[in-house]
């Protein structure tokens, strides 16, 4: 089961006393991870604050918004901390970004100035030990900050961005041209090539393969006829595609007859007729058919060859009767193709060392030899350039793995036999029923009214901004500084205009036409290859422990002390998203342990989710209109352009309807009169029975609706609030998602309470490296929360099933999310210290989660997107920098039209509202339009 990740650090509250006390701000974007050891991109020094009054962006951040759209980073603008520091080391920034070498000629000018001097120094040191280094160490000390700053210089997270855009524009040419060349039909490839990811597991190339079940393969052969012709092989192919249909199905009767199969419910018939031999009795079975139109099959899979090879006794005249008879044949299969599905199977190969004594003519060359006549003369049997008969040549690549196994060296196993009528069910029906996880045959779906729409919309967009920008570009030309010929001086004309809202607009849907025009690629145009997961231990285990590793090495001391400040939450929310996102490629909800451990993941997001927003409204008391429609921008805005550019529903994107439905709960709780805060709890003690009167009454509703279904869905299906929370025509899903968290959020909320009601008291000791508590009781705490961590672990390790699990998960989860931060914030040393490298990702959680529905993964989270097929390691690097620059870019593109589109004026932001709700209505009538079309 796909699991939820958390929203972003700017949809969550500020976690600590004085991040809620300061004005309330859009936060910053999210940027790239810093390091006290960071080789590679360069930081920026500036905090967290300081970031959202300038546009700053964080630690690995490249300017302001005005400077990143006149293309200049950090060290042109030449300000803040590590500005300061280049110009410093290096000469102007200004002169570094004209020149690129002004650092090693520095350096250069440093060595042959210098003399030799003794030191016992290796390693770069203050100014104040300077002078006490040996030539040789200082230069190397000198040569590693330069080169550092120089590469920092040309390797940004902008520069990063660029590398994954050409990137892309390669991958897309590259598989562009091989579709041209190797055709673009994945049919052709579900049939003739292929891979064993693992024991029973087949992997077509290109495309997904879905695994039919009983009434899905009903469904799609309801009213057919499919015919199985030839000798025993085929037989077993015929008993292995019944029992999709009817696992009862036994195998008895005389092997050497015809077989029939109907299922009267679904008026379907599966004939098998023994024909062995490709011969003049064959012939006249497949001439009836295309005489007789009522009972010609609608599929025909046809083979034999193994028969003819071991009565004639592997003789050359066999073969050359064999092609006279197939050559026969194929005029009258080419025409039942033209109205039939016509397959005619290959000869799988044998395994000679156990044939018995009437076989061993039967040999793995005449088996090449008869193979290579019928494709020889079934490919060139009509004058067109491609037959319709297609060529069921998969089951050899199958029987090569697996003949091994076989009873008599002649036979397949069953689980080959099984994946060969799977692959003729997905040919035939992934066509009619176009199941999401099976990519393979089913054509680009076409393009709705919405968007159409969409697309217009960004394209107008792009086209608009380009004008934009030629106009401010020969505006900039014109206020150039002129030279004064008289004086020789330039006159100084420039005037540095500030951004305008039309440009950021234009500039930041620009931007994101282009991204989703990636989306679409990736998922729905089937440019771009998918595969289906496959779950290891190795596959979830391994990278888990290679980013804990990395996390470890990326560590810096945090600005605050305080309990589950900024940096803490943020490096919490970042470690669990990588987590998850390794849980979700890895297929590892397969493993019932990380199963659970996944869960409480989700529901620790959850729990910040109520902690966040509590600790604002209750310290801040800000219950405006202008907080709320913040949070619900950057929660929803890009869920809702997916909504419309991959025409998927709202509830698809379940985590985000989750953390919103949470807000409003403890907007509307705290909101509602009698509005309890902080500040009149403190002047009188009454207030706190207020606020836990109703958290009570917000738990008695939590209860009534978690245990009465019916009445959440008679709320979630009113109109149009199903358009919302339905999911194929139902409110199930969203009740199900909805009920497996549902105290925790209520737990994060009083956990807040409960930490500000002591700090206020000033029980806890938050000073840099004191624990929490007196030594005994912080010992005794971390005792009992390793405990507490622990048992859990074993408990959900111990789980029988899904269902089990699942029902005490909503009460238990807290004991390992509460154990979590006593462990990781008890201990003052602890609680001294966040890794950089977790952080940078915690705070574009929410953009990780949700692109990773289209452009990481593939078949909305079912497979896997392949951008390098043949070498699964390059392709998952490869894809996941893109990845990660998209989610990043993206926040970016959110945190620019929060600016604009939220305004902290009301009566603008009441107009913005009214816009926005035309918007959402005109998108509902299109729907409905839309719905009705597909009727």
């Amino acid at each position: 089961m796909p699991v939820q990740p958390s929203p972003s650090a700017a949809a969550c509250d500020p976690v600590t006393p004085e991040a809620r006390l300061g004005p309330v701000t859009p936060e910053p974007r999210a940027s790239g991870p810093p390091s006290q050891a960071q080789p590679l991109l360069r930081q920026e020094a500036t905090r967290e604050e300081e970031g959202e009054e300038t546009g700053g962006q964080g630690a690995w951040g490249t300017g302001t918004a005005e400077q990143r759209r006149r293309g200049l980073g950090e060290a042109d603008v030449g300000t803040g901390k590590a500005g300061g520091t280049e110009a410093a080391g290096s000469g102007s920034s200004a002169d570094g970004a004209g020149d690129g070498q002004g650092s090693w000629r520095l350096l250069l000018g440093w060595l042959l100035r210098r003399p030799p001097q003794c030191c016992p120094c290796a390693a770069p040191l203050p100014r104040s030990a300077a002078h006490c280094c040996h030539g040789g160490t200082k230069m190397a000390a000198l040569a590693y900050n330069l080169g550092k700053r120089e590469i920092n210089h040309y390797f940004s997270v902008r520069s990063a961005k660029v590398l994954a855009l050409v990137a892309v524009l390669l991958l897309a040419a590259c598989h562009l041209a091989s579709r041209h060349y190797r055709g673009n039909d994945s049919c052709e490839f579900l049939l003739s090539s292929g891979r064993f990811l693992g024991e029973k597991v087949w992997q077509p190339h290109s495309c997904m393969m879905h695994k039919y079940k009983i009434s899905e393969a009903k469904t799609c052969l309801v009213d057919k006829h499919i015919a199985f012709i030839g000798d025993s092989r085929i037989r077993q192919l015929f008993y292995s595609f019944v029992k999709i249909i009817n696992p009862q199905f036994k195998e008895e009767g005389n092997k050497h007859e015809n077989i029939p199969f109907e299922d009267k419910v679904a008026s379907l018939k599966v004939d098998f007729l023994w024909h062995p031999e490709v011969n003049g009795s064959m012939k006249q079975c497949i001439k009836l058919w295309t005489e007789d139109v009522v009972s010609k099959p609608h599929v025909i899979v046809a083979g034999a060859a193994t028969w003819s090879i071991k009565i004639h006794n592997g003789s050359e005249e066999a073969l050359s009767q064999y092609k006279m008879n197939i050559t026969s044949i194929a005029p009258l299969l080419e025409k039942l193709a033209k109205t039939s599905d016509v397959y005619w199977v290959l000869q799988d190969p044998v395994y000679e060392d156990l044939l018995s004594e009437n076989r061993k003519m039967i040999t793995n060359e005449k088996i090449d030899a008869y193979n290579e006549a019928a494709v020889s003369i079934l490919n060139s049997s009509t004058r067109t350039s491609k037959s319709n008969v297609k060529m069921f040549s998969v089951s050899k690549l199958i029987a090569q793995e697996t003949i091994m196994e076989s009873l008599d060296g002649l036979h397949l196993p069953e689980s080959s036999r099984e994946t060969s009528a799977m692959i003729l069910m997905n040919v035939y029906c992934n066509k009619i029923l176009k199941p999401v996880d099976g990519s393979c045959c089913q054509p680009r779906p076409p393009l709705t009214l919405i968007q159409k729409l969409a697309a217009c919309f960004f394209t107008l967009s792009i086209i608009g901004y380009l004008i934009f920008y030629v106009i401010h570009r020969n505006a900039h030309r014109k206020n150039k500084p002129c030279p004064d010929l008289e004086s020789g001086e330039e006159k100084k004309n420039i005037i540095n205009t500030p951004v305008s809202s039309l440009e950021i607009l234009l500039q930041s849907f620009c931007k994101l036409g282009l991204i989703m025009a990636y989306f679409y690629m990736c998922d729905r145009a089937n440019l771009f290859m998918k595969e289906n997961k496959f779950y290891t231990h190795s596959s979830f285990f391994i990278p888990i422990i290679y980013i804990l590793v990395l996390g470890v090495f990326y560590n810096e001391n945090t600005k605050e002390t305080k309990v589950l400040n900024r940096e803490q939450t943020d490096e919490w929310k970042g470690w669990m998203q990588l987590v998850i996102l390794i849980y979700h490629i890895s297929g590892a909800s397969t493993f019932l342990p990380v199963y659970m451990h996944i869960r409480v993941l989700v529901a620790a997001y959850l729990f910040q989710t109520g902690y966040g927003h509590f600790s604002y409204f209750w310290i801040k008391g800000d219950f405006g209109i202008h907080r709320v429609c913040q949070v619900l921008f950057r929660l929803n805005f890009l869920v809702v352009v997916l909504c419309i550019v991959m025409d998927r529903p709202y509830q698809f994107y379940y985590f985000v309807p989750l953390v919103t439905v949470w807000f409003m709960v403890i907007y509307i709780t705290l909101a509602l009169w009698p509005q309890v805060t902080q500040k009149k709890a403190n002047g009188n003690g009454f207030w706190y029975l207020g606020l836990l009167l109703k958290l009570a009454f917000l738990l008695l509703c939590i209860c009534f609706l978690a245990y009465s279904q019916g009445a959440f869905e008679k709320i979630f299906s009113l109109w149009p609030l199903s358009k919302c929370f339905e999911l194929e025509g139902s409110v199930y899903e969203w009740w199900f998602r909805w009920r497996l968290d549902r105290y925790v959020v209520l737990h994060g909320a009083l956990f807040a309470f409960i930490y500000l009601a002591l700090q206020r008291r000033q029980i806890l000791s938050e000073g840099k490296g004191e624990p929490l508590f007196s030594n005994k009781i912080s010992n005794f705490l971390l005792f009992v929360s390793v405990v507490s961590f622990l048992t859990y672990s074993i408990w959900a390790s111990s789980c029988k099933n899904k269902a089990e699990c699942n029902e005490l998960h909503p009460s238990v989860s807290v004991v390992q999310i509460v154990a979590f931060i006593l462990i990781r914030n008890t201990p003052g040393y602890a609680r001294s210290i966040y890794s950089s490298f977790f952080a940078w990702f915690g705070k574009i959680s929410l953009e990780l989660f949700i692109c990773q529905y289209h452009i990481w993964l593939a078949a909305d989270t079912r497979g896997i997107l392949v951008l390098i097929p043949g070498n699964p390691t390059l392709n998952i690097a490869v894809s996941t920098f893109i990845f990660v620059c998209v989610a990043h870019e993206i926040s970016q593109i959110t945190a620019d039209l929060a600016h604009v589109v939220i305004p902290k004026d009301n009566p603008a932001l009441f107009r913005r509202l009214a816009c926005t709700l035309a918007f959402f209505a005109g998108l509902l009538v299109l729907s409905s339009i839309q719905d009705k079309s597909r009727l």
